[in-house]
């Protein structure tokens, strides 16, 4: 799979505060439609693998009680497409136990090897968690117990069929547009062998569980765990008993398909 450049994630378009011109904005939107088709087909047509979040980093900071001082993201900007292996904002719980907003990257690493020669290659990113594996899978326990997080988003993607594939936008179904919601993630401190010797990075994971109605047509089997505001704080500081409670499909009356297409890659908003 072809690692496409981070660089090319740093889009944003119009918003809040913003000025971007339709000169600058039409190349913005074609440095994503210009990802690598073989990229696409094997990342998109997965389950959960692009998610837009276009909340400016103020609004996130306040959105999810994160004190001034605790917001790490810099001058981040707004991101229409998010893809695994890239940064993602995250809130999670520093070391003194309260809120901070990081950018972490998206897919747990693990050491990957060639089957045809044994060399080291590209480490494996796992995106998601199924909610059925997080309390028993090692690859996930410790990390449900001990270091979950909220994964801020405007709207998730799934694809439905091959060449080509037609790209389905959900958010919430609200008056206001992409309004932001919450991921069920985890982080972590990913350690494992790069081609050049021991990496690590921090990454992060969104979990999984049963599809809802209005995701079932397009992704029969599963999609992203979306928390209510007001479970956030159980989320983060609940026991692993009272965490996993939460891990239900989010009402399909409460959202809503906004974007659809053969070539919708990006969910910039109305």
């Amino acid at each position: 799979m072809p690692i496409v450049n981070a660089a090319r994630f740093k889009l944003f378009v119009k918003v809040k505060g913003d000025s971007v011109g339709p000169a600058r904005h039409a190349e913005r939107l074609a440095n994503i439609s210009n990802l690598s088709k073989p990229y696409l087909a094997r990342t998109v047509c997965q389950m959960c693998n692009l998610y837009s979040n276009m909340i400016p980093a103020d609004a996130m900071r306040r959105l999810f009680d994160v004190a001034a001082e605790k917001n790490r993201l810099g001058n981040a900007e707004p991101l229409p497409a998010i893809y695994p292996k890239h940064m993602g904002p995250v809130v999670r719980k520093d070391e003194d136990g309260s809120r901070e907003l990081v950018p972490l990257s998206w897919g747990f690493r693990t050491t990957k090897k060639s089957k045809k020669t044994g060399a080291i290659i590209q480490p494996g990113a796992w995106n998601n968690a199924r909610d059925d594996k997080v309390r028993s899978s090692g690859l996930w326990k410790w990390s449900f117990e001990e270091r979950r997080c909220l994964v801020p988003a405007s709207s998730f993607c799934e694809a439905k069929g091959r060449n080509p594939a037609t790209y389905y936008w959900f958010a919430l179904n609200v008056d206001e547009d992409r309004p932001p919601f919450a991921f069920a993630g985890m982080w972590q401190t990913s350690r494992y062998e790069g081609k050049e010797g021991p990496e690590e990075t921090e990454t992060y994971t969104v979990i999984t569980t049963s599809a809802n109605e209005i995701v079932k047509p397009i992704h029969p089997q599963r999609m992203p765990v979306i928390l209510d505001p007001e479970d956030y704080e159980q989320w983060m500081n609940g026991s692993a008993e009272e965490a996993f409670e939460l891990l239900q499909p989010f009402d399909a009356d409460k959202m809503q398909i906004v974007l659809s297409g053969e070539g919708e890659r990006s969910d910039v908003g109305s």
